[in-house]
């Protein structure tokens, strides 16, 4: 898009962020009302449309930067997402609410999410993502998936009054021609995001002289966490905060399966050293401590509480300091 050389670049990534974050509202109202016009559970909504739909301006970052040639981009995007989303997006909930840890998510969907990154360390260990690793990732994607449909059929109750299924509910009320404009509009924003986000994120790396995966890891990674943060922030406002764990897990699972999947499916990934060295422990380290800080606020009922919560937002003030003066 030349028109986007004549915007300063500051501008670019906050029209980005807007037209990604819009977008991809858009695409989860639509996509799940027609779902659920379709009669499909509001549980199995939940679980899958609207737990991607959170996942795609990443998604529509990563694949974009990557095409620009920018794959430090789209690395640094989900691994920094990632981090976010635990210590910044997950420490700001409990700061507002303490957060209920499903005994589910701590033996099930913590651990499994330890268990996918550690095995992006080991298809990060040559420093590069390649196709077919790509296709494996979604494989694997698939899978989780199928798990959360079959847990779905035995807790048919869990989650049917999430907030964002209940405002699809509302939305459904649209014919069918309409809600299939609002996908259009939603894809169309999150592409004309992506383009102007990356666009801005690259010129802000150059003028600021760091590196693409700094940006990455902090600026793009920050601005597409967001729709994670407010839907964190909403049900921690509505007293659903345990809602949150559920959320933050199931994203940072699809960052790295399905975003970064498709991306290495697209195009393969290089990566630079400081992946293994620096970035993926930061990953592995927030994710490792959810479930000792959980059962520290309580064996029989595990919880993150508000000291738990600012240790969170501490550790991120902490990485996103020495990420830009250490990278």
């Amino acid at each position: 898009m030349e028109f986007l050389a004549d915007i300063p670049a500051l501008l670019a990534l906050v029209l980005g962020l807007v037209f990604l974050v819009g977008g991809g509202e858009l695409l989860v109202r639509g996509a799940a009302a027609l779902a659920l016009k379709a009669n499909i559970p509001p549980l199995i909504i939940g679980l899958t449309v609207v737990s991607m739909g959170t996942s795609a301006p990443e998604l529509f970052a990563s694949v974009q930067a990557a095409l620009d040639g920018h794959p430090g981009l789209a690395v640094g995007n989900v691994l920094g997402s990632n981090v976010a989303n635990l210590a910044l997006i997950l420490g700001l909930t409990a700061l507002v609410r303490p957060v209920t840890v499903d005994r589910m998510a701590l033996r099930l969907d913590i651990p499994l999410m330890l268990g996918v990154s550690l095995l992006f360390v080991a298809v990060a260990s040559d420093l590069e993502m390649t196709r077919n690793e790509g296709i494996g990732a979604l494989i694997v994607m698939g899978l989780f998936i199928g798990n959360l449909l079959w847990r779905a059929r035995r807790q048919q109750d869990q989650d049917a009054d999430d907030g964002e299924v209940q405002e699809a509910a509302q939305w459904a009320e649209w014919s069918p021609l309409a809600l299939v404009g609002v996908l259009a509009v939603g894809t169309t924003g999150l592409y004309f995001g992506s383009e102007a986000f990356v666009h801005g994120a690259s010129r802000v790396a150059l003028d600021f002289g760091v590196s693409d995966h700094v940006v990455g890891l902090t600026i793009v990674a920050f601005g597409t966490s967001v729709p994670e943060l407010v839907a964190s922030g909403i049900a921690a406002l509505r007293g659903q905060s345990d809602l949150a764990v559920g959320n933050v897990v199931g994203s940072n699972l699809f960052n790295l399966l399905l975003v970064l999947g498709t991306t290495a499916t697209i195009a393969p990934l290089p990566m630079g050293p400081e992946v293994l060295s620096w970035d993926i422990w930061w990953v592995l380290g927030t994710a490792a401590a959810v479930i000792p800080l959980a059962l520290l606020g309580g064996l029989r009922t595990p919880r993150l509480g508000r000291w738990q919560g600012g240790l969170f937002v501490l550790a991120y003030l902490v990485y996103i300091g020495t990420t830009w003066t250490g990278l």
